[in-house]
C-alpha cells in the first residue's frame, strides 16, 4: 500500500537516516523501534505526509487513507465529548442528508413513469446501499463501544471536553481515529495516556479489526501483544525483522554479535597491513607490495557496529537508615472534591514490600500518594512509619530542577562516592550522551527533564520509594535500568503505572482503586489482571442467566437473540426457523463460556488448597506439591486461553449476526 524508497533526512546538514527503503503491506503490524532522538517520529510524520524528506520517495497506492495519531496534538474544547466524536463522521452525516432529501423529493412527486424519476431511484438506491455499507445505520453504538472501552463512562458523553484533561481528550482523538477505519494507522505512543484496561481494549481493537498498523511505543507488552514485524532504525539505516519484538530482541543481539566479531577480524586485518606497510616502505625491493597493500587499505569499507546496548548498566540506590516494620500504614482514610474520590481505605504496607496502584485515571491513585506525601488533607488515620525517607517522582519534579546548571552538573551534585566516576555512564543509559549531557537544564523539553528528575531520584538515599508514572518517557533500555535498581533495592516501594511489563517481576501486591474502593490482590501484576478477567466472566454469566422471560427453552432463546447492541429487532424479523438455528448457534458458544469458567473455577479452588498446604512446614519440603502446584497453574493459563477464545466467539455471534 505504502512504498518507502531510499528515504532521507538531514537536519542542519546532520543525517536522521540515509537511504531508507521497505514497503507496508496489508494487516502488517509494524512496530518501529530505536533509541529517543533515532527518528521513528520523524518516519512517522514522514510517511503521513506531515514532513518532507530531504530526498527519497513514499508512494501510496490510490486511494489509501492515512490516519495518525501524534504524541502531542491541538485538542477542540467547543463540544461535548459524543459530539466531538461524532466529527469522525461527519462524511456518513453529509451522506445521510443527501439520501433524506432525495427520500423527500421521491415522496413529493408523481412522475413515476419519467426518465428523471428513474433516474432519481436509482441514485437513491445507490447512495443508501453506500450509507450502509459504510456503517451508517449502527455507526452511534460502535462509537459508544470505542468511548467506553477507552475509558469513558457513559455520563461523561454529555460533559464539555474542557473538563478533561489533555489525556482524556487525547482518548477522543484515538477513537475518532480508530472509527475511521483509515487503511493504514500511524501511532506514536498511544498507551501515554490510558490505564491498563483501556490498553488491553486497545490491543484487541487493532489485532482484530484494524487495518495496516506502525506504531512507536516503549510499551513492551502492548508492542508484543499486537505487532508482526519490527523494524528499527539504528546508525542512520533500518534493519527490518519479520517477527514480534520478543523474538527480535534475539535476532538483534545474535546480529550485533557477528557485527562485533566481523569489525574485530576487520580491524586485525587492518592492524596487519599497516604493519607491513610500516615496516616495508621505505625498501625499494617490497615496493611493489607496499603499493598494492595501500590500494586494498583503500579499498576496505570500514564495518559500523551498531549502538551498544546500556541497558546492562547496573545502578544501585545508595544506602539509607533501616526504616520501621510498617512505612504506610491507612486506616478508613477518604477524600473527596466536589465528589467522592474513595473513602473506607483500609491498608497496609510492610517494609521491603514492592507494590503497584492500578485503577483507571481519576480513580485516586495520585490523590492517596499525595495524602501520602502529606501534601492534601484527608480524612481518616495515616501513618507513614518510623525512620521513612521518602523519594518521590511525579511530572512536577521535573520543574523544581535548576535550569541555569548543565545535565551533568545537574547529577555531578547529587552524586557521592564511586558513582562520581559513572556519571557519564549513567546519562548515557537515561538518553544524555555525548553532548546531550553539556546542555542547559532549561533548554530540555518535558520528557527530558523527567528524565533527568528519575537520575536525580536514584541517586538519593531513601528507603521508600513512590514513582507515579515513571515510565512515560523512558525508553525500554532506560526502564530495563530503573526496573533493576527498583529490584535491588532493600527498601520499600509504591508504584503508580500502566505498563504490565515493567510491573511483571518487580510487585508482589496489586492495589486496585475503582468506584470509590481500594481493593488488595495478592500477588503480581499478571495474577491481577487474570483474576479481573474471571470476575468480569461471573458478572457476565450472572446478566446473561438473568435476562429474557420465566420459561425455560423460551427464556434460553430470548436471552440468545438479544444483544447489548439493541439487535432483538433485527433478530425477530428472521424467520422461525432461522431465529431457532441462530439460538442453538449462540447457547453452544454461551455454554463454551461458562463450561470454561466453571473448569477455571474449579482450578482456582485446587490451587488454593495446594498453596495452603506448602504454607505448612510438612508441605513446604514436599517436591511432589512444588511440581502440583506449577501443574496446576499451567492448566488455568490454558483454560484462561480456551475462555478467551470462547468469548471472542460468543462476541462476534452477538455483535455480528450468525
Amino acid at each position: 500500500m505504502i512504498n518507502i524508497d531510499n528515504l532521507s533526512v538531514e537536519f542542519s546538514a546532520r543525517p536522521l537516516f540515509s537511504d531508507v527503503s521497505f514497503v507496508i503491506n496489508p494487516k502488517d503490524r509494524i512496530a518501529l523501534v530505536g533509541k529517543n532522538g533515532a527518528g521513528k517520529s520523524t518516519m512517522l510524520k514522514i510517511i503521513a505526509g506531515l514532513q518532507q524528506p530531504t530526498s527519497g520517495v513514499v508512494a501510496r497506492q490510490k486511494g489509501v487513507t492515512i490516519g495518525y495519531l501524534p504524541q502531542v496534538m491541538v485538542l477542540s474544547d467547543e463540544h461535548t465529548v459524543m459530539q466531538e466524536a461524532e466529527t469522525a463522521f461527519a462524511h456518513i452525516g453529509e451522506l445521510r442528508d443527501r439520501i433524506d432529501r432525495m427520500n423527500e423529493e421521491l415522496a413529493s412527486r408523481t412522475d413515476y413513469e419519467s426518465d428523471e424519476y428513474m433516474e432519481l431511484v436509482e441514485r437513491f438506491t445507490h447512495e443508501n446501499e453506500r450509507f450502509m455499507m459504510m456503517g451508517g445505520a449502527n455507526y452511534h453504538a460502535e462509537l459508544e463501544r470505542t468511548l467506553v472501552g477507552l475509558g469513558f463512562q457513559r455520563s461523561d458523553f454529555d460533559r464539555p471536553t474542557s473538563e478533561f484533561s489533555g489525556g482524556w481528550r487525547m482518548r477522543i482523538e484515538l477513537a475518532k481515529l480508530l472509527m475511521k477505519k483509515p487503511d493504514v494507522l500511524l501511532l506514536d505512543e498511544p498507551t501515554n495516556h490510558l490505564d491498563i484496561g483501556s490498553i488491553q481494549w486497545l490491543e484487541q481493537f487493532l489485532a482484530q479489526r484494524a487495518n495496516a498498523v506502525v506504531l512507536v511505543s516503549h510499551d513492551r507488552a502492548f508492542i508484543n501483544n499486537v505487532t508482526n514485524r519490527t523494524i528499527e532504525i539504528i546508525c542512520r539505516h533500518i534493519n527490518d525483522y519479520k517477527v514480534g519484538y520478543d523474538e527480535y530482541v534475539k535476532l538483534r543481539d545474535e546480529r550485533r554479535e557477528q557485527q562485533l566479531r566481523a569489525y574485530e577480524n576487520q580491524q586485525k586485518e587492518i592492524a596487519e597491513i599497516q604493519q607491513f606497510i610500516e615496516t616495508f616502505r621505505y625498501k625499494p625491493t617490497k615496493s611493489n607490495q607496499v603499493q598494492s597493500r595501500i590500494k586494498q587499505l583503500e579499498k576496505i569499507v570500514p564495518i559500523e557496529v551498531d549502538e551498544v546496548d546500556t541497558s546492562s548498566l547496573r545502578l544501585k540506590f545508595p544506602p539509607c537508615l533501616r526504616s520501621g516494620d510498617y512505612p504506610v500504614i491507612c486506616e478508613d482514610v477518604a477524600k473527596s472534591y466536589s465528589h467522592n474520590i474513595f473513602k473506607d481505605v483500609n491498608l497496609t504496607i510492610k517494609r521491603g514490600e514492592k507494590v503497584a496502584f492500578v485503577g483507571n485515571n481519576g480513580e485516586g491513585k495520585s490523590t492517596l500518594v499525595k495524602c501520602i506525601m502529606g501534601e492534601i488533607p484527608f480524612e481518616g488515620k495515616l501513618k507513614v512509619g518510623h525512620n521513612v525517607k521518602i523519594g518521590y517522582f511525579a511530572q512536577n519534579q521535573a520543574q523544581m530542577l535548576d535550569g541555569e546548571i548543565t545535565v551533568f552538573d545537574t547529577i555531578d551534585r547529587v552524586a557521592k562516592g564511586d558513582v562520581r566516576l559513572k556519571i557519564r555512564d549513567i546519562l548515557g543509559a537515561f538518553m544524555f550522551g555525548g553532548e546531550a549531557s553539556d546542555k542547559f537544564v532549561k533548554v530540555l523539553s518535558g520528557g527530558e527533564r523527567s528524565r533527568l528528575a528519575m537520575i536525580r531520584l536514584l541517586l538519593e538515599p531513601v528507603n521508600l520509594l513512590i514513582l507515579d508514572e515513571p515510565t512515560n518517557h523512558l525508553d525500554m533500555q532506560s526502564k530495563d535500568v530503573l526496573k533493576q535498581a527498583i529490584l535491588d533495592f532493600d527498601g520499600t516501594a509504591i508504584i503508580v503505572s500502566h505498563d504490565r511489563d515493567f510491573l511483571d517481576g518487580l510487585v508482589d501486591k496489586v492495589y486496585e482503586f475503582g468506584g470509590g474502593k481500594v481493593r488488595e490482590h495478592i500477588g503480581g501484576i499478571y495474577d491481577f489482571l487474570r483474576k479481573r478477567q474471571i470476575e468480569s466472566l461471573n458478572e457476565l454469566g450472572r446478566t446473561m442467566n438473568s435476562s429474557g422471560s420465566p420459561t425455560g427453552e423460551q427464556r434460553q432463546d430470548n436471552a440468545a437473540a438479544k444483544t447489548e447492541t439493541g439487535k432483538g429487532t433485527a433478530v425477530s424479523n428472521l424467520s422461525y426457523a432461522e431465529q431457532k438455528e441462530r439460538n442453538k448457534v449462540l447457547r453452544k458458544a454461551e455454554n463454551a463460556v461458562k463450561n470454561a469458567e466453571a473448569e477455571i473455577e474449579k482450578l482456582e479452588k485446587e490451587l488454593a488448597e495446594v498453596e495452603q498446604n506448602l504454607a505448612t512446614p510438612e508441605g513446604a519440603s514436599d517436591t511432589s506439591l512444588f511440581e502440583k502446584h506449577g501443574k496446576i497453574k499451567k492448566m488455568i493459563d490454558d483454560a484462561v486461553s480456551k475462555w478467551e477464545e470462547a468469548s471472542e466467539e460468543l462476541e462476534r455471534l452477538t455483535e455480528g449476526g450468525v
